[in-house]
């Protein structure tokens, strides 16, 4: 009987405190700001990569493998010749295709003609000013490709974290400007989430260079700059006027 009687008066508690919170009115969330705010930091790049390649033909394979060997080492030691370390030379590429052709009747079977071999590598420069006079001495060492060209930020931290502290900054001063204007004032921080980042790798537009011929001088190359960016989304409390 008495744990009859115990059921019976916990249900009925359970029951009246649910009473209650369904009687309860919903609480309304405090009023909020939210503001998105983006920052930019201008940097002068101090890495450029370059793609340059040794494109050589012959009547077998394996002479014009030769020769484009010969032609790729005397490529390679003419960079290293400027002060770019081995670590720096990566070889980014290699082919070898035979070229073929069909008679004037459409002969069913294309005759092979000869063979053509590319040898690319990738250099990597820490030093920007290098760029041109490394593509010089690759093409007067033989190197008759220049595939593409780019500038990029060795350490990107530092900018990327002034870029965000800008970013964090100008969403204040919107907030700010934002209550003001509503006739009240800014309140307690509730979130702040990091949405974006970019450090971009600026890409030079290169045509291919052929004839080995080493240019007169140098070409001048130039690195510019480039902008580091950070994008936030911050929630603050808004304060209503009293």
């Amino acid at each position: 009987m008495t744990g009859r009687f115990t059921a019976a008066v916990a249900a009925f508690l359970f029951g009246a405190v649910s009473l209650a919170s369904a009687q309860e009115p919903a609480r309304e969330a405090p009023p909020q700001i939210v503001v998105n705010g983006r920052g930019e930091i201008r940097v002068i790049p101090d890495l450029a990569t370059v793609t340059m390649g040794v494109q050589t033909r012959a009547i077998t394979a394996a002479e014009a493998t030769a020769e484009n060997s010969r032609k790729q080492l005397a490529v390679i030691n003419s960079i290293k010749a400027k002060g770019v370390g081995a670590a720096q030379i990566a070889t980014s590429g290699f082919s070898v295709q035979p070229e073929t052709q069909y008679d004037r009747q459409g002969q069913a079977s294309p005759r092979t003609t000869g063979y053509l071999v590319t040898n690319t590598v990738t250099v990597e420069l820490r030093k920007t000013e290098l760029v041109g006079p490394v593509i010089d001495a690759a093409l007067g060492a033989g190197a008759n490709q220049v595939h593409g060209l780019s500038f990029s930020i060795s350490s990107p931290d530092s900018a990327r974290r002034a870029a965000l502290a800008q970013a964090v900054q100008r969403a204040r001063q919107d907030a700010e400007v934002a209550a003001q204007a509503a006739g009240g004032s800014l309140g307690t921080l509730l979130e702040l989430v990091a949405t974006e980042y970019s450090v971009p790798i600026r890409e030079a537009a290169m045509m291919r260079m052929a004839g080995g011929v080493a240019a007169a001088p140098p070409p001048p190359v130039e690195a510019g700059s480039t902008t580091v960016s950070a994008s936030v989304t911050v929630r603050w409390r808004y304060v209503p006027p009293r």
